[in-house]
């Protein structure tokens, strides 16, 4: 069954973001050792041309992170993350000022100086459960929040991990992290069912087919698919093969009722957004 995506809306720092369709979210990595090696810049040039070809070809937030996150990662200090990303967003927000920024980061102290180098979305991976100061400094600096699910940390996170009931167990996840964030007075909340994050494809597999239950809880919803693990496994492929995979798997997502779709390919994924947006608008007619 089709699932229409929004309408939804974001308070960013004052600016209403509003929303009908569902957003691209283009990753920019700053880190050596990401899993997709397509989606590494290593130098502050490349950074502003890849943010210029991304905003070009659909991305509606470009999501910036100094961390690896891939499974087994290891895990990089709060300063060295800072002198990775706080240039990098400084000088995106300078190149292309109505541009809405992501920090992809899971330690408070990066979020609220990123937030005020220009970002406007914090993208935790933890869910607020590395640092314990970050529900409240987001909810201090009024930005919304994205909030994943985990199953432990990038290190451990797939070391067989075991659910009895996989969807039941990240709602209730989800709610009760939900009902802190607002004690915080977070107020704008995206979900992300945390594909990877803790496991394995089978468990992967049930979330995307159960996407839309998720709707209950109120939120816009995530689906950060682009060249995973599990698309890997399916097919055969390795991360640089994967796209095809990808766009299939985007697909998916938004006929379930994705909101936002967090990609290392920008174009492939705005035209998923675009068909699918097309068929969802027919079949109300």
């Amino acid at each position: 069954m089709l699932k229409k995506s929004g309408p939804h809306s974001f308070n960013l720092r004052g600016r209403l973001f509003e929303f009908e369709r569902p957003l691209v979210m283009g990753i920019l990595n700053l880190t050596p050792d990401s899993f997709f090696d397509g989606s590494r810049v290593d130098s502050m040039s490349a950074l502003i041309d890849r943010a210029g070809k991304m905003l070009e070809t659909g991305a509606d937030i470009l999501d910036i992170g100094g961390q690896s996150t891939r499974p087994g990662a290891e895990r990089v200090a709060a300063e060295v993350e800072a002198e990775r990303v706080l240039p990098a967003v400084e000088a995106v927000h300078k190149s292309f000022p109505d541009a809405v920024l992501s920090i992809d980061t899971f330690y408070a102290q990066v979020a609220e100086k990123a937030v005020g180098a220009g970002a406007t979305i914090i993208n935790d991976i933890s869910g607020g459960s590395i640092d314990a100061a970050m529900f409240a400094t987001a909810g201090r600096l009024q930005v919304p929040y994205v909030l994943t699910h985990i199953l432990g940390e990038p290190q451990t996170m797939q070391h067989n991990p075991q659910y009895a009931n996989v969807t039941g167990e990240v709602l209730m996840y989800f709610s009760q992290k939900i009902r802190l964030l607002k004690e915080a007075g977070v107020h704008d909340i995206i979900l992300d069912l945390g594909f990877g994050f803790g496991k394995n494809m089978e468990h992967n597999l049930q979330l995307l087919r159960d996407l839309q239950q998720f709707k209950m809880l109120g939120f816009a919803i995530m689906a950060g698919l682009s060249r995973k693990k599990t698309i890997q496994q399916i097919l055969g492929v390795d991360a640089a093969g994967a796209m095809n995979g990808t766009v299939v798997a985007h697909t998916i997502a938004l006929m379930h009722g994705a909101n936002v779709l967090r990609v290392h390919d920008v174009k492939e994924a705005a035209e998923s957004v675009k068909i699918v947006s097309a068929l969802m608008n027919l079949s109300e007619a």
